[in-house]
């Protein structure tokens, strides 16, 4: 049977403990560094973003231009670690541009 949590609990405590014994991280994390990426990239980048996909620790991310993608490659390990800045911990490990 399932623990019983008494009614002192904050509502974030209630929320942590349903998204750890439903294992809800995952698909939380997607949604996470899709709007992080809209927050940090701004409306230049996102206009030439097609599609932003987390699997497993690797963010791949698709542009429409060639130019752009070209730009950004060049400061991969920085739009990582602002993106782990954002979210708070280590989500993304690896970043593909295609």
């Amino acid at each position: 049977m399932a623990k019983r949590l008494n009614d002192n609990n904050s509502l974030s405590d209630v929320l942590k403990h349903i998204m750890q014994t439903n294992n809800l991280q995952k698909g939380m994390d997607k949604i996470d560094v899709r709007d992080a990426w809209a927050n940090l990239m701004g409306n230049g980048v996102n206009n030439y973003t097609r599609e932003i996909m987390l699997k497993n620790s690797t963010l791949y991310v698709e542009l429409t231009s060639a130019v752009l993608r070209e730009e950004l490659s060049y400061g991969k390990d920085k739009i990582i670690k602002m993106l782990n800045e954002e979210l708070g911990r280590e989500v993304v490990t690896n970043l593909v541009l295609r």
